[in-house]
């Protein structure tokens, strides 16, 4: 085309440059007419040479335009019968109407040609394929990988293998680095007080199992202190410790905790899903603290995009032998206090008689700073055993006068106030979400087993699984306060109901420490007839309950589950209620009880005795809550399918599919 354009231009330059030297001959004419008839034979026959080389060029260029188009088709078909691509043509029936070689080599079935078969007996996703909005999808022809693109109003397919390039990115994705954090959860604990003989059983014992566990995977192991350890290895190595679930976690406790009857456990925090050392370092200290809050005894997995993964946490924690952490706290959040100009403390909604017991603790912590406080209320919806508290906290008006609603509160906070959650550490639980967001600095006091979703960015966190109520951690909190002021009757009283009610009368997960703190409530004058009050039922509770157990049915032989009725709504207390009685019941470990709940969702409460951990089974349905006491709630549902949901669930732990 350049060439053709240089010719052109040439062309035109010798016709201009032609007529002016006509010109100049004419002009000469007039001077000399034999010098230019000389001149115009020179014109003729420069002008008959040009002819002849214009139609020499337009001839070569022919030739040159038809080899090209030649050469240009020969390619073509070269491309479109032997390119390693396939391509291939369907009618509306979707059947093969044309395809290319390379498509007919790849589709061969015993010799048989694709043209004429039906799309899905080549392969079942293409129909798909077709059907959907999609442009492009990946399929398997032969062990092999292709990409298919679709164009829709010419009726054509082309296969790309792309096999090798994934093989590229599996290798690069299982060669990444992933860092690991391996702590021993109560080591100082448990060898506090111990002889040097013993001490050193138990170090060399723990670590020649950790060492031969990440000897046989493949890992670089380096212990970074008595408790700690450094783990490097790959996504190829992290998927095979996946599949076998984290088996050191039970190899460290089962084989630990007989050598001294001492129950050493283990916690395990992985980084994971980027290149940056920095964020691998980062994300296996966050998974890390994650375990510890929910308990320790645990694998926990933390990628970039959300993915959060746990392993383990078959064990009750382990309950401290020393209150130091209790005293540090109590006098870090002395301080925080100081530093503000007020409190506003607030538990979750529906509170139960531990929320309010330990948001009555706060305050008292509060004004023995002298600091006021107040307690932001769910008054709409106030669980039984909770109406009745707050009757008599209206007989207290001091008292009374520091509990307001979310909207009272809203008007009365500052840029210095100080938030303390208590009894949940989840933005989803507390009584107002916007408040909490409203507010810079947060202190989180909880028992709960932490759960992936948490309190952004707080200034203090007090989370210990071990303790049997946040009402035992706020009592000991009191007890280090150094300007202590002396508890009420009925401020004692609600902290020591907050205890009773989740210990189920000091039955369940109870400690030394709990009997401490119940001991120091029953000093400062806490009355256990009024708190038999508070947790009694009236007669209408006690039939439904019964009629609930009435409707138990046994599943895998100890597990019972019992389901209420379709249209009859239930109290989530009375739910709880009914897994604990159920509990008491021979032959029967574990139990689920499931009803639709007074705003709509149906209700599931999980208790157990240590065989199965309900924990895990009612995070796997978005609840949470503890080893052997847990809940949770389903929205948009039935009865009927959340019971299926549940069974499922039990299903998928009993075979390891949760962990």
């Amino acid at each position: 085309m350049a060439n053709q354009f240089k010719h052109r231009w040439r062309s035109d330059l010798l016709i201009v440059i032609g007529l002016l030297f006509l010109l100049f001959l004419v002009f000469i004419a007039f001077l000399n007419w034999l010098l230019a008839i000389a001149g115009l034979v020179l014109l003729a026959l420069s002008v008959l040479w040009f002819l002849i080389n214009e139609r020499q060029f337009d001839k070569e260029l022919i030739q040159y335009a038809a080899g090209l188009s030649y050469r240009l088709k020969k390619v073509g078909n070269e491309a479109l019968l032997h390119m390693p691509i396939g391509i291939l043509l369907y009618d509306g029936g979707e059947r093969v109407q044309w395809c290319n070689p390379y498509l007919n080599q790849i589709t061969e079935e015993d010799g048989n040609t694709a043209i004429g078969r039906p799309l899905n007996e080549i392969a079942e996703p293409l129909s798909k394929l077709i059907a959907s909005d999609k442009e492009s999808m990946i399929i398997a022809l032969n062990e092999r990988q292709y990409r298919v693109r679709l164009k829709r109003q010419e009726k054509l397919l082309y296969f790309t293998d792309i096999t090798d390039i994934l093989e590229i990115k599996k290798h690069y994705y299982n060669e990444k680095t992933v860092l690991a954090l391996i702590f021993l959860d109560n080591y100082d604990e448990v060898t506090q007080g111990l002889e040097d003989q013993v001490r050193s059983t138990i170090n060399n014992e723990t670590t020649t199992i950790i060492k031969n566990w990440a000897s046989e995977h493949g890992i670089y192991l380096r212990r970074t202190a008595s408790d700690r350890f450094l783990a490097v290895m790959n996504e190829r190595l992290l998927h095979s410790i996946e599949e076998q679930h984290f088996l050191i976690l039970d190899k460290v406790r089962e084989i630990t905790v007989p050598l001294s009857h001492i129950p050493l456990t283990l916690s395990i925090g992985v980084g994971a899903g980027t290149v940056s050392l920095e964020d691998l370092g980062s994300y296996a200290q966050s998974a890390l603290d994650l375990g510890l809050g929910r308990g320790g005894d645990q694998a926990v997995i933390k990628r970039p995009d959300g993915d959060v993964r746990f392993y383990g946490g078959k064990s009750n924690p382990v309950e401290k032998r020393t209150r130091v952490r209790a005293r540090v706290i109590s006098h870090a959040l002395s301080e925080l206090m100081l530093e503000s100009d007020q409190v506003m403390i607030m538990g979750h909604r529906a509170p139960d008689l531990d929320s309010i017991g330990s948001c009555i603790g706060i305050l008292k912590i509060a004004h023995a700073n002298g600091r006021s406080a107040k307690i932001i209320m769910d008054q709409a919806n106030n669980v039984s055993g909770v109406s009745k508290l707050l009757e008599e906290l209206k007989k207290q008006k001091n008292l009374w006068s520091n509990l307001i609603s979310a909207d009272q509160a809203a008007d009365q906070i500052t840029k210095r106030t100080l938030m303390v959650i208590v009894d949940t550490h989840r933005p989803s639980m507390v009584v107002n979400s916007q408040l909490l967001s409203s507010v810079h600095r947060v202190v989180v006091i909880d028992h709960h087993r932490r759960a992936e979703e948490f309190i952004k960015d707080p200034v203090l966190v007090y989370m210990e699984p071990y303790a049997s109520s946040t009402s035992e951690l706020v009592t000991e909190l009191l007890e280090y306060q150094p300007n202590e002021r002396p508890l009420d009757l009925i401020e004692a009283t609600a902290m020591l109901g907050g205890i009773a009610v989740d210990t189920k009368n000091f039955t369940l997960r109870t400690g030394f420490r709990t009997f401490d703190a119940a001991s120091y409530l029953r000093a400062h004058g806490a009355d256990t007839i009024l708190v038999q009050k508070f947790l009694c039922d009236d007669l209408d509770q006690f039939n439904q309950r019964a009629e609930l157990i009435r409707r138990t049915q046994l599943y895998k032989t100890n597990i019972a589950i019992a389901v209420g009725k379709d249209d009859q709504v239930y109290d989530q207390v009375l739910l709880a209620q009914t897994a604990d009685t159920m509990l008491m019941l021979e032959g029967i470990r574990t139990s689920f009880v499931i009803g639709k709940r007074t705003d709509g969702q149906i209700g599931v409460s999980a208790r157990s005795l240590g065989d199965l951990n309900v924990q895990v089974i009612m995070e796997s349905i978005g609840g949470g809550g503890h080893l052997n006491n847990a809940a949770t709630q389903m929205a948009d549902t039935t009865i009927e399918e959340a019971t299926t949901r549940v069974t499922h669930a039990i299903d998928l732990y009993l075979e390891g599919g949760l962990s």
